[in-house]
This record gives structure tokens, sequence and C-alpha cells, in this order.
């Protein structure tokens, strides 16, 4: 069978460093073009990675009729309009996450996907790892008892004023950038959609995006998510899943190296100093390899796409809870 024939839409960090290496090091795709608004940085991209062909404009990488689909790693703020152009031209996209600035802009996506048939895909990475399949089959299973809460906590730091992240006008911010992980993994373990929200946000004076901002979601039953997100912090990260008979930590939880080994830390919490302990290693893996071949099936129909862009909304939603608590100064409903 032939290689899905992906277009990179920008020469972002991320594509470069991460998802074009993954999708050449993957089994089910190619990268085919990539296209930048400086026509000599995607040329100088294609030549290093082999790529066939380069433009200067991201329409014209979209009116190639070779590519079948799109990676849109471009800031936020413009994820809806170039997925929807990438749809309206027949294109599949995997777009970078979040998927909009707020719930109600990403329906434009929802009607350009219906309109035109195509798939949409929300790159988070992460659920295609082999650690967090397990997690969630270990929650499901009741390994540690009934699950009441998590913690997560995803920091590090940036300074750069011209980062996108330090960019409050394009999308930037603790909660858009990192925040977002911690939601949509505890979505993904209670399997279900908090009812409301509360959020604390530390603002940077001078560049206005939110630097720290750490929030709580309650979920049906009496689950709760308590999270941490920062962009001027040591790096950090770390999700606990806290149950009646148990709790699992999960000690790189988002963005492990594709180098490294993982582990999830299994303990009945009858002794407090960690002897109870049972261990699960799991093997190197490239997450953003697996979330590629992944979308490269579910592209080809060739399985059913298990977090449509409704799944994206839904994520989008609590975000925009969070942020209405933080000038609201009380609980929001998502």
């Amino acid at each position: 069978m032939s290689k899905l024939k992906w277009g990179i839409l920008s020469t972002a960090n991320i594509g470069v460093k991460r998802v074009i290496p993954a999708i050449i090091a993957g089994q089910r795709g190619v990268v085919a073009a990539i296209a930048s608004r400086d026509s000599e940085r995607a040329a100088r991209i294609a030549t290093r990675f082999g790529i066939a062909r380069s433009y200067g404009n991201y329409q014209a990488l979209l009116d190639d009729p070779e590519i079948e689909a799109i990676y849109n790693p471009l800031p936020n703020h413009l994820h809806v309009h170039w997925t929807v152009k990438a749809l309206e031209a027949g294109k599949h996209v995997l777009c970078e996450k979040p998927i909009a600035l707020n719930a109600a802009q990403a329906q434009a996506i929802v009607t350009a996907r219906d309109a035109s048939g195509m798939r949409v895909i929300e790159a988070f990475m992460l659920r295609f790892h082999p650690q967090w399949h397990r997690l969630r089959e270990l929650v499901q299973a009741g390994r540690i008892g009934a699950v009441r809460a998590i913690q997560s906590a995803f920091v590090f730091s940036v300074l750069d004023p011209n980062n996108v992240r330090n960019r409050a006008d394009i999308g930037g911010g603790a909660l858009y950038d990192v925040g977002c992980y911690p939601i949509v993994t505890a979505r993904y373990l209670f399997g279900s959609e908090p009812e409301r929200a509360v959020a604390l946000v530390d603002r940077d004076p001078k560049l206005g995006v939110d630097r720290v901002t750490s929030g709580l979601l309650a979920f049906p039953g009496g689950g709760q998510l308590a999270f941490v997100s920062a962009l001027q912090l040591a790096p950090y990260q770390r999700v606990v899943i806290l149950g009646s008979a148990g709790h699992i930590d999960v000690a790189v939880p988002f963005t492990p190296q594709k180098e490294h080994r993982c582990r999830l830390v299994i303990d009945s919490g009858k002794s407090l100093d960690g002897s109870s302990a049972v261990f699960e290693d799991f093997a190197p893996a490239d997450q953003f390899a697996l979330q590629c071949d992944a979308a490269a099936a579910v592209f080809r129909n060739e399985t059913q796409q298990e977090f449509p862009i409704e799944d994206a909304i839904a994520n989008m939603r609590a975000i925009d809870a969070l942020y209405r608590s933080a000038i609201s100064g009380h609980w929001e409903t998502p």
C-alpha cells in the first residue's frame, strides 16, 4: 500500500524537530512538500529532510494535487483559518493543539469537515503512547479502586518575548500551551466531561500572557483534577492518579523523549516509603510517529477515528471555562 503524502504547513520548530522526523521514521507516511512564508527557509528544510517540493506560501501547498493530508503547526490564532482552508482544498488535517482560541471559533472546523467529507485530528500525541493506553486500562479495570482525584503538573521556562508562547495577541500563555494536557488526560481517564471549573491565573505584567495557571475541574461522580501549568518555572511534569485502593505515578507523562523508557509506579499505599510499589516499564516509543501512523490509517478510512474534532471542542470548553473563572473569581460551567 502506498504511503500517505503529507504537506507541512510552515517550518515551525515542532514540525521540524518532532513531526517531520516522526513521519519519516513511521510506517505509513511520506513528507511530500513543505511551505513557509520564507521560501528560502522552506527550501533549506526541504533539502535537509529530502522533501521533494517546497513552497513560499501556504496556499500553494494546499493547491498541490498530490498532497493528501496537511500537518498544521502554525501559531494558535491561525489553527482554525488554515485548517478550514485545508479542508476546503480537499485535504485531511492533523492540527496542533489547542485546536482554536475558544470553542465557538472551533465550530467553523466542524462545518468545514462536514461540508468537505475530510477528517481532522487534534495533535495530542500522548494519547498514542503505550503508557497512556496501559494507564487507562489499569484505571478502567479498577487496579487502584475508585479513582476520585488526579494531580497534574506541566511546567517549563521560556523567557524570549518573541516566542509564540509569550505573545498574548496570537494565543500564547501557559493554559493554552501546556495546561491543555492535564485537561485532555483527565478527560481521557475519567471518560467524561467536567461539570465545572475554577482557575487561578498569574499574568506576566509585561507580556500579558498567563505565566502560571492552576485549575480545578469537577467531573461527574465526584472526580477531580487539580493541575498547574506554567511558562516561567523550572521544567517539571508529573501525573498522579489517586484511587481508593492505591495510586499510580507517571514520571514523564506528556513529552517523553523517543529514546527514553517510561515507567508507571503502581502503589497500594500500604507503605508510605514506596516499598509497596510495583513497576511497569515501557520500551522507548516515538509518540509522534505513532500519532502520524494512526492519523494515516484514519485518513485512509482503515480505522475509526477515536477522538473526532468534537473531542477537541470539548477540551476547548474546559479551557474557556477556566479563563472565564480567572476573570469572574467563581466556578464556571464549560
